[in-house]
């Protein structure tokens, strides 16, 4: 996880399983018009009171962590 020096909120992640893959966090992104969510990952550590509502398929964990164990 890379954070931000001044206020260390997450700005990007990488993953050691796939590599090429670089995960930017929307909400470091200044754009309010930014599209709604279509898929929720990683729901089993999710807070109880984060709700992700409307058309949203949602997982309990990465298809990833499934195909590594």
């Amino acid at each position: 996880m890379y954070f931000c020096p001044t206020c260390g909120s997450t700005v990007y992640w990488k993953a050691d399983v796939v590599p090429s893959l670089i995960g930017v966090a929307v909400g470091s992104l200044n754009d309010p018009d930014f599209p709604a969510p279509n898929i929720s990952v990683f729901e089993q550590s999710k807070h109880g009171w984060v709700q992700i509502d409307g058309a949203v398929e949602h997982f309990q964990q990465s298809a990833l962590q499934k195909k590594s164990k």
